[in-house]
């Protein structure tokens, strides 16, 4: 090619665009707008599966991590109403729409991803039962614009349920029975490229997910387990200002899944409803609570924040800080 040719641009002569935008500042023009960097800036947008015709299919319960006596429409039901709830606050809901009858367990969409002021992670589940689920999740994202950062690979295995928000710098990182050390590694590492602060904790034999243990509603305010908690994710958050209460109905957290709850914005909460006490105990503490029923929806052993797969926080893309925002650098 010679020099002035009508080609030059396409070797970096006159009209060449260099491509300088960070994906931050992408995201919404170029993708999909998504992207979180706390628990507590005001929800956007969720990701959800209403259960279907793959819960008639079930045969035995416990084979599929499940409880007996599941009756398919009251679950529909219940997960219509709590898609309502988000709806009216004003929270855009998306629906996974596999184009095949998925596993049981694809209801529990906080497992399989985990989002970044990026774009997501993609979980890899831990049990055989639900492996592949994470497949339908992608092509989701795909449809949605949102950027897939990485596919947790290998042997690892990741669930998004173990992964939290402290700020906009800092993420609590769980292995235990579901996401494993080479999975937490590859997690890490990504997290890691785009400068955020990996606190690895380990859980208690018995704990299903960091999610079970603890949930921010404020960003200076959690609630957690006592005795299931690890140590290090609350000492984490007190050295960054939170105060950690502790919740005392053990029947409430054990039967009642009080903790499982999704914050919709600083203090306000939907929580399960049929926790009085654990109600009581976060409204005395300033948090405004929306109930939901979801009784025959946990006897798939989850609940609300199980089910919800966080998409976008207000200034998510960005990061929000106490009061203020964040650049790219």
């Amino acid at each position: 090619m010679t020099a002035g040719s009508r080609l030059d641009v396409a070797y970096g002569g006159n009209g060449w665009s260099p491509r300088v935008a960070s994906m931050r500042d992408e995201l919404g023009r170029l993708w999909g707008e998504c992207g979180l960097s706390n628990e507590w800036s005001p929800l956007e947008s969720v990701l959800l599966h209403r259960p279907g015709p793959e819960m008639e299919a079930i045969r035995d319960p416990h084979l599929v991590q499940m409880s007996d006596g599941l009756n398919p429409e009251k679950m529909r039901a219940q997960h219509d109403a709590l898609s309502r709830v988000y709806r009216e606050a004003g929270i855009a809901v998306h629906a996974v729409d596999p184009e095949v009858t998925p596993p049981p367990n694809l209801l529990f969409v906080a497992d399989l991803l985990f989002l970044t002021p990026e774009g997501a992670i993609l979980g890899r589940p831990a049990s055989t039962v639900r492996a592949g689920e994470e497949r339908f999740v992608a092509r989701r994202l795909g449809e949605l614009g949102i950027p897939i950062l990485r596919s947790v690979r290998g042997t690892g295995t990741f669930e998004g349920a173990d992964a939290m928000w402290v700020d906009e710098r800092t993420v609590l990182l769980a292995t235990g029975i579901r996401t494993n050390s080479e999975g937490a590694d590859q997690v890490s590492r990504q997290l890691a490229e785009m400068g955020i602060d990996v606190v690895r904790l380990g859980l208690p034999y018995g704990a299903m997910h960091l999610m079970g243990t603890i949930r921010v509603v404020d960003h200076d305010l959690a609630f957690a387990w006592p005795g299931r908690v690890p140590y290090e994710a609350v000492e984490t958050l007190r050295e960054r200002g939170y105060t950690v209460t502790f919740i005392e109905d053990l029947d409430e957290l054990s039967r009642g899944f009080c903790l499982n709850f999704v914050t919709l914005g600083s203090k306000k909460i939907v929580m399960p409803k049929g926790n009085p006490a654990t109600q009581a105990l976060y409204e005395a503490a300033g948090v405004s609570c929306i109930t939901v029923d979801v009784d025959e929806l946990q006897k798939a052993c989850g609940s609300i924040a199980c089910l919800t797969g966080v998409l976008k926080r207000e200034g998510g893309e960005w990061g929000m800080g106490n009061g203020g925002e964040w650049g790219d650098g």
